[in-house]
């Protein structure tokens, strides 16, 4: 295991590593435990009572938060005619087909986020090779292929987050930056806690919530009380 900075050793001991917090005191601590030199992304990690096995509990979606992450998304749209004229105009970073295609399939990877108009899927589906494992390949769940291309842009510039339960059955997900006042971090995790509850599966048995835990990119995780939500 790592040796631990001495700036982690002290935030360590800023706090009860085995308590969990109510959520404003929590995002306090770990706002106060994010000293990088650069503005440390905040993260909330659900630990979920699904069995992601089962393809009825695959937790799999998307949000816009209400004060977005802090991150501007680079944007590619896969889109042809009227629909790329669309996406242009709506601010998209990256607007293409095949050239775009065959651009990405040698390696490119300058964007964060693809929208594919519903049309352009089975020429994308070839790029599965290379998307699918960095998680981004379009999918109708998380509103990414769609003829609503404008809406799509306009929703993940604002702060749109995906979510999707991983093999351990967590979730994670960025609810802004360590410079946010805490306000809005509250509001941000709070808005993805209640898209998460409400997703949860009909089959899903015993506690849903079984861990939160907000962290920085640098900073500690702090246990969150799962009673607040």
């Amino acid at each position: 295991m790592a040796k631990k900075s001495k700036k982690q050793q002290e935030a360590l001991k800023s706090f009860d590593r085995t308590k969990a917090y109510g959520v404003e005191e929590a995002l306090k601590l770990v706002k106060e435990n994010a000293t990088a030199k650069f503005d440390e992304t905040i993260e909330v990690a659900f630990r979920l009572g699904v069995d992601p096995k089962k393809a009825d509990q695959q937790l799999r979606g998307a949000t816009v938060l209400p004060h977005g992450t802090g991150k501007t998304q680079t944007v590619l749209v896969f889109a042809k005619g009227d629909k790329a004229k669309e996406a242009e105009a709506a601010g998209a970073d990256f607007v293409g087909d095949e050239e775009l295609i065959n651009k990405i399939n040698q390696g490119w990877l300058g964007f964060d986020v693809i929208v594919a108009t519903p049309d352009m899927m089975a020429e994308v589906g070839k790029l599965g090779r290379v998307l699918g494992p960095k998680g981004l390949m379009p999918n109708p769940k998380t509103g990414t292929v769609t003829f609503e291309v404008e809406k799509a842009i306009n929703d993940i510039k604002a702060g749109k987050v995906e979510y999707r339960v991983d093999k351990q059955s967590n979730v994670h997900v960025p609810i802004g930056k360590a410079s946010f006042e805490l306000n809005k971090l509250e509001e941000n995790l709070r808005a993805i806690a209640d898209v998460i509850i409400k997703a949860k599966p009909q089959s899903a048995k015993g506690i849903y919530l079984r861990n939160i835990s907000v962290t920085s990119t640098m900073g500690p995780g702090v246990k969150v009380d799962t009673s607040a939500f």
